[in-house]
């Protein structure tokens, strides 16, 4: 039996993670998306209050993903790791645009020393994944649909 929704949302709008070091996580993230910041108050994240301003993300930043947004919010303790195991987020699944698109990936992370996975194909899920940890430990997957 199905019921009437609270909601009928057209879209995620933004996910935004929890880190230890913004700065790291930045630099990470800008790395591996190849693309600039939506917004940065990452220079502002030492000063008092900005951690705790919603105004000012927390001191984070946001990066475009198609028409989304991935945020960074440095409010974590330093030493803290990611668990996929506790409540809250499993994993980061960012789609790209072919299987081919995951193997350049390989070569490029090898490039840079950013360790991985093996590509998987998940021929009943119908997609190609390769997995990375980000600065702390969360589990970033990419995925090519077959």
């Amino acid at each position: 039996m199905t019921s009437t929704p609270i909601i009928r949302p057209v879209t995620i709008h933004h996910i935004r993670l929890t880190v230890t070091d913004i700065h790291r996580s930045k630099a990470f993230y800008q790395q591996l998306l190849g693309t600039e910041t939506a917004f940065d108050f990452s220079d502002k994240v030492d000063e008092p209050g900005v951690r705790e301003d919603q105004a000012q993300m927390y001191g984070g930043v946001g990066f475009p993903v198609g028409d989304q947004l991935l945020g960074l919010r440095p409010v974590a303790s330093p030493g803290d790791t990611f668990s996929s195991t506790r409540v809250g987020l499993d994993h980061l699944s960012l789609q790209v645009a072919s299987e081919d698109e995951i193997r350049t990936a390989v070569a490029r992370l090898d490039e840079a020393g950013i360790e991985h996975g093996e590509i998987t194909r998940l021929e009943d899920a119908g997609m190609v994944i390769l997995s990375l940890q980000d600065p702390d430990d969360i589990n970033v997957e990419l995925v090519a649909i077959l």
